[in-house]
């Protein structure tokens, strides 16, 4: 196939003096916000309660994507010398001369996101008292805008890219090289949308679901059997996978989807 049919992607890093990558997270955070702010008023839970909730998403994520990406994909880096272990705490990078310079969290991990999610979560419905059935059920519901956008983000960031193929939609992302690749993060990102579409859909028809840890199990069995599969189509983030029978994407994906099944059938018995 010509070179003309493809997709040649070398987007500008930044819109102004913000990057598009922290622009599509600070998206789909706030959006889910809105979502659950809703949700919540739905559901006529005090707004005192909800208050918190963003701050432990927030730092849930930011902190187990951050050490989810160090630990999983980078320990040799990350756990074997002191500049590693600083660069795994702060967003900085030591240069050979001996100084610093800020980049921003470079590696975040959605395994870990979503441990660390998992994790604020319990913390913030000790402090509540909420169901925590019902809070996990809520966020679920609005997990697929943030996901979203946050694939979207790494598109803008031609990172996390899939192998090459001959595709009429492949991309040429031209910070990587000059191969037509499956632009793995469009693919999570139609999927995580469709998601949010399907799970707000369901709300509406399944409402006496929500606080069973239903909506919560068909959002880890959703996303990480679509993640399972969809790795197939995509790139090995660090040179030790290539000698596993799964990549650490799968490895990572599997007890989130047992996980998923587990809570969903215990809804349904509920």
């Amino acid at each position: 196939m010509e070179l003309l049919s493809y997709i040649v992607w070398n987007p500008s890093l930044s819109l102004g003096p913000f990057r598009w990558y922290s622009l599509c997270w600070l998206l789909g955070l706030a959006l889910a916000y809105l979502v659950v702010k809703k949700l919540y008023k739905e559901q006529k839970i005090k707004d005192e309660l909800f208050d918190p909730l963003f701050i432990y998403c927030f730092l849930g994520i930011l902190i187990g994507a951050r050490l989810g990406h160090c630990l999983f994909y980078q320990p040799d880096y990350f756990l074997t010398s002191g500049k590693g272990f600083v660069e795994m705490l702060l967003p900085i990078h030591f240069l050979a001369d001996g100084g610093w310079k800020f980049t921003g969290y470079e590696g975040l991990a959605s395994h870990g996101g979503t441990l660390g999610l998992m994790i604020a979560l319990w913390l913030y419905v000790r402090k509540t008292k909420l169901s925590i059935w019902r809070v996990l059920d809520n966020i679920a519901i609005a997990t697929g805008v943030t996901a979203c956008f946050i694939r979207l983000g790494n598109l803008m960031n031609s990172e996390i890219i899939g192998k090459i193929t001959d595709v009429p939609w492949a991309f040429i992302f031209e910070r990587v090289d000059t191969m037509p690749r499956h632009p793995g993060q469009l693919y999570e990102a139609i999927a995580y949308a469709i998601l949010f579409g399907l799970m707000w859909w369901l709300h509406k028809k399944m409402a006496a679901k929500i606080g069973t840890g239903w909506f919560f199990g068909f959002c880890l069995t959703y996303i990480f059997t679509f993640r399972f599969f969809i790795e197939y189509t995509k790139e090995i983030q660090e040179a030790f996978e290539a000698s596993l029978p799964l990549d650490m994407g799968q490895i990572l994906s599997i007890p989130f989807i047992l996980i998923g099944v587990a809570c969903m059938v215990r809804a349904r018995k509920l």
